[in-house]
């Protein structure tokens, strides 16, 4: 008797929790599959009540959104810009994402490897850079990009973005290079390498999955900057995140228009994030075992 209870609350136990994660499944995905239905509508048939859930059942759908989006031909009454501002995005994020990495892993292997006067310090000013919202130094960096010449270019936003990323670069991979046993460069340079041979042949195979980890994080807060670039950026080299709100001031609301756009926006990243899947979490989890 007692057996059988142990099943059936085994068998209760397993219905509850596969019950929950398909409502925190639903939960997560069903805003995407309600942007993806808008973005394959009609623009009538995205606000029709009562709401059409089901392609080829409920609506009949299309392709014309991301026709539209897609091309450089006039959306109401201004020139469509998504496929620059689409390219400016993969353009500044992805410069800004490998210079920062670079930069930030040798700055934080330098930090893990040799003795630094002041390290704690200077970590702790790399890391106050972080500290502050991004709205309270609006106005210096305005001023400052003025005085300089770099509104409206791709130099200065990007420098924007690898100055904002190099932070967060060097405190994560100071704490991967901290597991990395030296023994590895040691015995490495005893058998003829040099110091950045070893570095190279070595540790960066060995840091590798950390650094793409880093990446997809430093990538996604350049992609979904909003503030810089709208104030820095307005005339030129702008990025998707000002075009999808200005597609609101373009007479009436494009929601149809406006999901093709966000769709094809995200994809980037989620290919991106999908093709470092295997590496992405054990760079995530890298160093949560200490020797």
């Amino acid at each position: 008797m007692s057996t059988s209870r142990f099943k059936v609350s085994y068998v209760a136990g397993q219905i509850v929790s596969w019950l929950l994660v398909a409502l925190t499944l639903f939960f997560f995905l069903f805003p995407f599959y309600w942007m993806f239905l808008a973005s394959i509508k009609q623009p009538g048939d995205v606000t029709s009540l009562p709401p059409r859930f089901i392609p080829f059942v409920q609506f009949k759908p299309t392709l014309e959104n991301y026709a539209i989006v897609l091309s450089t031909s006039a959306m109401g009454s201004r020139q469509n810009t998504f496929p620059w501002a689409l390219l400016n995005s993969i353009l500044v994020g992805g410069t800004a994402t490998v210079v920062a990495v670079i930069l930030g892993t040798l700055t934080a292997y330098a930090f893990s490897r040799f003795r630094v006067k002041g390290e704690a310090d200077l970590l702790f000013f790399i890391l106050s850079t972080r500290m502050l919202p991004p709205v309270v130094v609006l106005i210096p960096i305005f001023l400052m990009f003025t005085d300089l010449g770099l509104p409206n270019t791709f130099v200065g936003i990007t420098l924007l973005y690898i100055t904002s990323g190099l932070p967060f670069v060097v405190w994560m991979m100071k704490g991967f290079f901290d597991e990395i046993p030296h023994e590895y460069e040691e015995a490495a340079m005893v058998d003829g390498y040099s110091r950045l041979e070893a570095v190279w042949k070595i540790v960066i195979p060995e840091a590798f999955p950390a650094m793409l980890a880093t990446a997809v994080f430093v990538l996604i807060m350049a992609w979904n900057e909003f503030v810089f670039v709208t104030l820095l950026n307005k005339q030129s080299w702008g990025t998707v995140p000002p075009f999808l709100y200005q597609i609101i001031g373009y007479g009436r609301t494009e929601w149809s228009r406006m999901a093709a756009a966000a769709i094809i926006y995200i994809t980037p990243i989620v290919v991106f994030t999908f093709a470092v899947r295997n590496h992405l979490l054990r760079g995530v989890t890298f160093g949560a075992v200490r020797r």
